[in-house]
C-alpha cells in the first residue's frame, strides 16, 4: 500500500501534468501567435491567489478515431472561481493546446457546471474563448454540448453579468455563446468570429475572402456590431475585463458597487456654458459634454467603433455607476438610423436588466431619411429603442442639449416614456421638425405665391425658430422638469441619482413582451 507522501507526490505530479495542458511544444505554439494560454489568461483575470479550480482531473469520454489512445486532463477548457477585487466571479478558459480548443462532452459538461454555480451564487460569468469549434470526433454529442450551454446562457441572461473574451478562432455554432452574453471583446489579429469559414463561403457563394476580412476583431467592432470592444492584445482584453466588472453588480437583484469619489458633487464646468455653437448645423463632440460631468472625467465607452452616431458606456456620478447614451452631433449630425437604434437598444436594456441608472445627452434632428433604411426596417429597429426606454424602471435622467426633433424627441427617454428627471439647457430645440423643413410644409403655396419666395420663408423661420427654438414651450407642459445652465449639469445629475436611490417603479406582470426584432 502507497504511503501517505507517495500519494500526495502522485496528486503534485497530476497537477503538473493538467497544468501543461496539450504540452510545452504547443505551449510555445500558442507564445509565438502572440496568444496567453488558458491558465496564464485566469492569472492576469483573477486577484492574485484567488482562482480556484474544478475538474482538473477530467478527460473526454470518446473511444473513436483513435481518440481513446489521446487524452489530457482538464480536456481542454479550465474552469473554476475567484475574485476581482476581491468580488467573487466564475471563469471559463478554453485550452487551445488541447485538441485545438475543440468542445467535448466533457468539456461542455465542464462550463455547464461553472455556470450552475454561477446562477445559484449569483456572480458574474466570464468566458475566455480560444477554440476550433465543435471536437468532430463526438457527433452529436458535441452539439449538444453547445445546445446546453446556450440554454444556460439564455437562462442566466439578465440574471448574473456574463462577459466573452474572444482571444483566439471562434467559429460556426461556437459563436452564439458569445453573441447571447452581455459583452464581447475581440483581440485584434488573433481573434475571429463567424458562423461558416472562408472556404465553405468560396464553395456557397464563390466570394474569395480572407478569415480576417470575414470575421475578424475590426468587422465586428466596426461594421456588423457583434464585438464590443477591440483591444490590441489579450493583457488589454483582461485589464478591460476587470475594470468592466467594477461597474457592474454582482447580480440582478442587487446594486452597483458605490465607489469613493474625490471629484466634488458640486464642480461647476464652466466650459459647458459655451460648448453649444451658434449655427444650428454645426457640429461639436458630445465626448467633451461625458468628460466634463462624470467623476474624473473617466468614461468607459462600448461598442466605440459601431454607429459612432451614437455614444454608449459607463461612467461614475459621484462613485454612483450609470449607464449614458447620447447622441453624437459630430457624426451625422447624431441622427438615429438602424445601427444606433439597435446599439442603444441593447446597452439600455442591460442597464435596467442590472439596476444602472440611464443618463440620456439629446441632440437628435431625428431619423435617418432613405430607402436603404425604410428597405431595413428603421420602423421595427427605431421601435427598439424607443421599447427599451418604455419598458425601463431604473432611474432616467435625461438632458437635451440642442436639437430634439420629431420622433426621435420621443424615443431619446422623453418624459412620455416614464424619464424621471428631464431637463434642458436653454439652447435646447423641441420641434416636430427643423424650421427649414417645418415652414415648406406650412407655408408651402403661400411661399410659391410670394413675390420672393426665399425672404417670405426666411422671415416664417425666423418666427418658428424664435418659437420653437427653445425649451420653454416643451417645459410649459411639465415635459421638461427645469431648464438648468449647463455648467450645473453635473450637480444637478448628482442630486437626481441620489434623489432616485429608493425608485421603484413596476410593468405589468406577463410572461415577457414582444420586443420588435
Amino acid at each position: 500500500m502507497d504511503s501517505i507522501e507517495e500519494k500526495l507526490l502522485e496528486l503534485l505530479k497530476k497537477r503538473e501534468q493538467a497544468k501543461l495542458g496539450g504540452g510545452q511544444k504547443r505551449i510555445d505554439k500558442q507564445h509565438e501567435k502572440g496568444k496567453f494560454t488558458a491558465r496564464e489568461r485566469i492569472d492576469l483575470l483573477l486577484d492574485d491567489g484567488s482562482f480556484e479550480e474544478f475538474d482538473m482531473f477530467v478527460t473526454h469520454r470518446c473511444k473513436e478515431f483513435g481518440l481513446e489512445r489521446l487524452s489530457y486532463p482538464s480536456d481542454g477548457v479550465v474552469t473554476g472561481y475567484g475574485t476581482i477585487d476581491g468580488r467573487l466571479v466564475y471563469v471559463f478558459s478554453q485550452d487551445f493546446t488541447v485538441f485545438g480548443g475543440s468542445l467535448s462532452e466533457t468539456f461542455a459538461k465542464k462550463i455547464c457546471k461553472v455556470m450552475d454555480m454561477a446562477a445559484k451564487n449569483g456572480a458574474p460569468l466570464i468566458g475566455l474563448n480560444d477554440s476550433g469549434g465543435a471536437r468532430i470526433q463526438e457527433g452529436v454529442l458535441s452539439l449538444a454540448g453547445y445546445a446546453d450551454i446556450f440554454l444556460r446562457n439564455v437562462m442566466l441572461s439578465g440574471v448574473v453579468p456574463q462577459i466573452s473574451g474572444v482571444f483566439g478562432p471562434c467559429a460556426g455554432g461556437a459563436v452564439y455563446s458569445p453573441a447571447i452574453t452581455d459583452f464581447v471583446i475581440m483581440s485584434k489579429n488573433t481573434s475571429y468570429m463567424f458562423v461558416t469559414g472562408p472556404k465553405v463561403v468560396k464553395t456557397v457563394t464563390n466570394e474569395d475572402v480572407t478569415t480576417e476580412e470575414l470575421g475578424g476583431a475590426m468587422v465586428h467592432n466596426q461594421v456588423s456590431g457583434v464585438s464590443h470592444f477591440a483591444v490590441d492584445d489579450e493583457k488589454e482584453g483582461i485589464s478591460l475585463i476587470r475594470k468592466l466588472i467594477s461597474y457592474l453588480p454582482q447580480n440582478n437583484l442587487e446594486d452597483p458597487p458605490m465607489v469613493a469619489c474625490n471629484d466634488p458633487s458640486e464642480r461647476l464646468e464652466d466650459s459647458l456654458n459655451y460648448i453649444i455653437p451658434d449655427s444650428p448645423s454645426k457640429p461639436y463632440d458630445m465626448k467633451d459634454i461625458i468628460h466634463g460631468v462624470v467623476d474624473n472625467g473617466e468614461f468607459l465607452e462600448v461598442q466605440r467603433l459601431f454607429s459612432p452616431n451614437i455614444i454608449v458606456g459607463f461612467a461614475r456620478f459621484n462613485g454612483r455607476s450609470a449607464g449614458i447614451v447620447a447622441n453624437q452631433p459630430n457624426y451625422l449630425a447624431g441622427v438615429l438610423d438602424i445601427s444606433a437604434s439597435r446599439k442603444a437598444a441593447r446597452f439600455v436594456r442591460f442597464c435596467d436588466a442590472f439596476n444602472i441608472p440611464i443618463v440620456t445627452f439629446v441632440d437628435v434632428p431625428g431619423f435617418l431619411p432613405g430607402t436603404a433604411q425604410e428597405f431595413g426596417a428603421i420602423i421595427s429597429h427605431g421601435a427598439k429603442l424607443l421599447y427599451a426606454y418604455a419598458e425601463a424602471t431604473v432611474p432616467k435622467i435625461t438632458i437635451i442639449t440642442r436639437k430634439a426633433y420629431g420622433g426621435a424627441y420621443d424615443v431619446m427617454s422623453s418624459k412620455h416614456l416614464r424619464g424621471d428627471f428631464n431637463y434642458a439647457w436653454p439652447t435646447a430645440e423641441i420641434a416636430v421638425m427643423g424650421p427649414r423643413g417645418a415652414i415648406e410644409i406650412i407655408y408651402g403655396s403661400e411661399a410659391k405665391a410670394a413675390e420672393n419666395p426665399d425672404e417670405f420663408i426666411k422671415q416664417r423661420e425666423t418666427e418658428y425658430r424664435n418659437k420653437f427654438a427653445n425649451p420653454y414651450v416643451a417645459a410649459q407642459y411639465g415635459f421638461i422638469d427645469d431648464v438648468i445652465e449647463p455648467r450645473n449639469s453635473r450637480f444637478r445629475i448628482i442630486r437626481a441619482l441620489e434623489s432616485l436611490s429608493t425608485k421603484r417603479d413596476t410593468n405589468p406582470p406577463k410572461k415577457h413582451g414582444n420586443i420588435p426584432l
